[in-house]
């Protein structure tokens, strides 16, 4: 049959059917018919798409951005192809106990794609489309990710196929803890080994899960117990910040490129976020944040798109509003403020006019069937793999600037490398220097003033502010901030003067600093 198609499909169609054919063809089979008529986006559960005329892969999009990176790299051939193969993947079940009393049988996964640099970071994915190509996909992007914006891990990703909106609490603590410990005995997770965070469908709560479970067993023998996952509750070793960190990100690199002369020229818009309109395709972690974010900038938030609804207002959403709606309702359904409202299909949303896209939910999200009918200037991508690469073809045609996800959505690893470092260091950032910092300044200013510092001289609460010392959160800010204007203007750089887009610059340059990596450290054995 597969043969049959192909010749169907380079014009050989004197074929007799067969009564086994004419049966397959009744099921929607049909010679010269492509399967993807029915799902244009729909994917086999093995191997590579063969179908010329469907969307690749997650795994093959990612190969296949590394691919074209690679001509505009000196790196050699060899070693290109043992930097894009994943290092080390498991594939294992485990037993769930339903609440009722009957046993469920889950698949789980872990990829660690590169061990260039230890421990392996990446998120631990909660739904039920997991598979074992999504996650080695998922890895090696991270990996690539983290060199792009000089974070020194490798890269790793897993999770558990399950759809937690499924089970009770109890159900996804116990899968929760027995992954875990699947993981600690296969040598998958540790503060020097393997550091999981979160992910769609797990969250601080699902962390901390994970990171008592891991104490309990090795915590007696490893003082650095606690930074064997990040994205915790703060009395578990969590950090200030992580929770928006993704989303403050995104909004960091969109107002650093939205303020770049050679940027706004080419997406042909004018200098900064204030007036600018966007339309927000997931509103969860990531993109209620950089909502907020945007908001609180000048922006106007037209649209927001959700799984099961879509809410549009051509004069700007109430961001607090909405969140409290998603918070009491979980869906934007019946939302009462939307000019708006779609259920049947709330995706087309994507194709409302708008200045900037952001996609922060899935991967394949704008693609070659819906990427011709956008009318926005910026495509910002929040999700992880969230345009295809024909999709981004489309986009380029049209004159869409994108902002890969490799560079965007960069914030929640950064912020979890922070979290890691506390671990390490067993006390928080600004707390044996906040006080000193206050003190310095008061002496400063009595230095100049020549007389002791009197508050109310000074302005009283309102201004005594200025002198006080960084607390936790606004070291994570500073920082993070420090990293996502750094890397994006490096490769946003690395754009022009490679004459490519801005993912084919990031893939490029994480390729070189991985490659020169090895090229120093040698390759053992």
């Amino acid at each position: 049959l597969y043969l049959l198609n192909m010749l169907s499909k380079i014009g050989f169609q004197t074929v007799k059917k067969s009564k086994a054919i004419t049966e397959v063809a009744s099921r929607g089979m049909a010679l010269g018919v492509s399967k993807w008529d029915k799902d244009p986006l729909a994917t086999p559960k093995f191997g590579p798409v063969t179908d010329e005329e469907a969307e690749p892969r997650f795994l093959e999009m990612v190969k296949m951005h590394f691919d074209k990176a690679a001509k505009y790299t000196h790196v050699s051939a060899d070693l290109l192809k043992y930097i894009k193969e994943c290092d080390t993947m498991i594939r294992f079940n485990i037993p769930l106990q339903r609440d009722d009393g009957s046993l469920e049988i889950l698949t789980c996964y872990r990829a660690q794609h590169s061990h260039h640099k230890l421990p392996v970071k990446g998120g631990t994915r909660y739904a039920d489309n997991v598979s074992i190509s999504e996650v080695e996909a998922l890895a090696g992007l991270m990996t690539y990710k983290l060199a792009a914006a000089d974070i020194p891990f490798g890269g790793a990703k897993g999770g558990i196929r399950f759809n937690p909106r499924n089970y009770s609490r109890g159900e996804i603590e116990r899968a929760t803890r027995r992954y875990t410990l699947e993981l600690a005995k296969k040598g998958f997770i540790g503060a020097s080994i393997d550091v999981p965070g979160p992910d769609m469908g797990t969250d601080q709560q699902t962390m901390t899960w994970m990171k008592d479970t891991y104490t309990s067993i090795y915590g007696d023998r490893d003082i650095n117990a606690e930074g064997c996952v990040t994205g915790k509750f703060l009395r578990h070793g969590g950090i200030h910040g992580r929770n928006e960190s993704t989303g403050l990100g995104v909004y960091y690199g969109i107002r650093e490129m939205l303020n770049n002369d050679d940027f706004i020229a080419k997406a042909k818009l004018s200098k900064g976020i204030e007036g600018k309109t966007f339309i927000i395709q997931g509103f969860g972690a990531v993109g209620s944040w950089a909502a907020k974010f945007l908001k609180k900038d000048g922006g106007i938030i037209r649209g927001v798109i959700e799984w099961d609804s879509a809410i549009y207002n051509s004069k700007g959403l109430d961001v607090e509003d909405i969140i409290k709606w998603k918070e009491q309702h979980k869906t934007f359904k019946n939302y009462p403020h939307a000019e708006k409202l779609e259920i049947a299909n709330p995706q087309k949303f994507l194709e409302l006019e708008c200045d900037v896209l952001i996609p922060a939910a899935v991967e394949r999200s704008i693609h070659k069937f819906n990427a011709k009918n956008l009318k926005c200037r910026v495509v910002a991508e929040g999700a992880n793999g969230p345009t295809t690469v024909w999709g981004e073809e489309i986009c380029e045609e049209k004159g869409i600037v994108n902002i890969p996800d490799m560079i965007l959505n960069s914030g929640g690893v950064t912020v979890s490398y922070f979290e890691w470092l506390k671990n390490l260091q067993h006390v928080s950032a600004g707390k044996l220097t906040r006080r000193w910092e206050e003190q310095s300044k008061r002496h400063l200013y009595e230095f100049i003033k020549g007389k002791k510092f009197d508050k109310e001289e000074f302005g009283g609460d309102d201004h005594y502010d200025d002198f006080r010392g960084a607390k936790e959160i606004d070291i994570v800010y500073s920082g993070l901030e420090e990293i996502m204007c750094g890397s994006i203007n490096e490769h946003w750089k690395g754009a022009l003067d490679k004459n490519c887009s801005l993912r084919i610059s990031g893939f490029a340059t994480a390729i070189e600093k991985v490659a020169n990596f090895y090229k120093e450290s040698g390759i053992l054995f």
